[in-house]
């Protein structure tokens, strides 16, 4: 299998289905060989834009660029691109090395040359010794490595994976991620991977993509977006940060950024009280949850050592603060915390 990566442009791109908008006029370059995830919640409007990225779905309005081609209106079997399914669809009455040799069969190759090139690419997935089993005879990771071989045998630039970890169990899942990251690199096409798990997009993706009600809410590298949140919505999806408002300007400030003192304690920086609602020991770390005075609910994250030390207990008031240089300005402030910044010592 030969086959060269591409880039992938949509102009203008839309979805509308009879008075609703699925996908509302989003832009988005993804260069070649990049490992993009399309992240958001159900019916944010990711599986539509990769089954229009794929043909299986028409456009409304705007175009779809890969490489050099505009492939708007070209049929699926055109577009230098291939869609593993989130079901796998394998056939059941196949074996396995004729489920990855189907495309070829389609396109007139001979037997033994298609059974040739699907031979390879059950090694590459390591599925070589399965070639005569039916998928009822495979386990759920086994099915999924059929039906990428299957999706890589017709040489696209563009490989698009709708949820393909979703029906996998929580082991299987972190195994086979491992596996779709080195296959991305070994190939150096391009893969595009629609989930709404945050973790599996952090992990695998280079470019994160965020939709949210259709739009492109924030597109960046895992640890820029992270890190770097630059709206709400952004900062509660991805996690792992409180959203609390300043003198009228809302803040994202990492869990694990939140310093926890005690009332009458010194502070370096703005703050907000509250009293402990939860505590849960995570492994590596310990998340103490607070129920802020101003209504939302916020958390922090301690080390053993920090909150062995503290020992804070449930019911126990506390104030969170930050180092103002942690924290990023968001764009809206709905839903979030007020607190106000500490006088200026005279």
């Amino acid at each position: 299998m030969t086959s060269k990566a591409a880039a992938l442009e949509l102009v203008q791109l839309s979805k509308v289905y009879g008075n609703v908008t699925a996908v509302d006029a989003i832009n988005l370059k993804i260069p070649a060989g990049s490992y993009c995830c399309l992240l958001g919640p159900s019916g944010c409007g990711k599986t539509s834009t990769l089954r229009m990225i794929a043909g299986h779905e028409s456009v409304s309005s705007g175009d779809i660029i890969v490489g050099p081609r505009n492939v708007t209106d070209l049929p699926p079997a055109q577009r230098s691109t291939a869609m593993m399914f989130q079901s796998y669809a394998l056939f059941p009455h196949l074996s396995v090395l004729d489920n990855v040799a189907f495309a070829l069969k389609m396109r007139g190759v001979d037997k033994a040359e298609r059974h040739a090139e699907a031979r390879k690419l059950l090694e590459l997935v390591d599925m070589q010794a399965y070639a005569a089993r039916l998928p009822p005879q495979l386990s759920g990771g086994q099915q999924q490595r059929v039906a990428l071989a299957r999706a890589l045998i017709t040489s696209p630039q563009i490989l698009l994976l709708d949820e393909p970890l979703s029906a996998l169990d929580p082991f299987l899942r972190l195994r086979m991620r491992t596996e779709l990251k080195r296959l991305q690199r070994e190939l150096g096409i391009s893969f595009i991977h629609v989930t709404h798990s945050q973790d599996e997009a952090m992990a695998l993706a280079d470019i994160v993509v965020l939709m949210n009600a259709g739009k492109i809410e924030q597109q960046d590298s895992p640890r820029e977006i992270f890190n770097h949140p630059r709206t709400e919505f952004t900062a509660k999806f991805i996690g792992g940060h409180a959203v609390i408002s300043v003198d009228g300007e809302t803040y994202a400030v990492r869990n694990d950024r939140l310093i926890l003192k005690r009332p009458g304690d010194v502070l370096g920086g703005p703050s907000i009280a509250g009293t402990v609602s939860e505590v849960e020991y995570q492994g590596t770390y310990v998340r103490v949850a607070i129920a802020a005075d101003g209504g939302a609910d916020i958390s922090a994250q301690l080390s053993e050592d920090q909150y062995d030390r503290a020992n804070y207990r449930i019911g126990e008031k506390v104030i969170a603060s930050w180092d103002p240089s942690q924290a990023s300005l968001l764009k809206s402030s709905r839903s979030s915390v007020t607190v106000r910044s500490p006088e200026p010592a005279i």
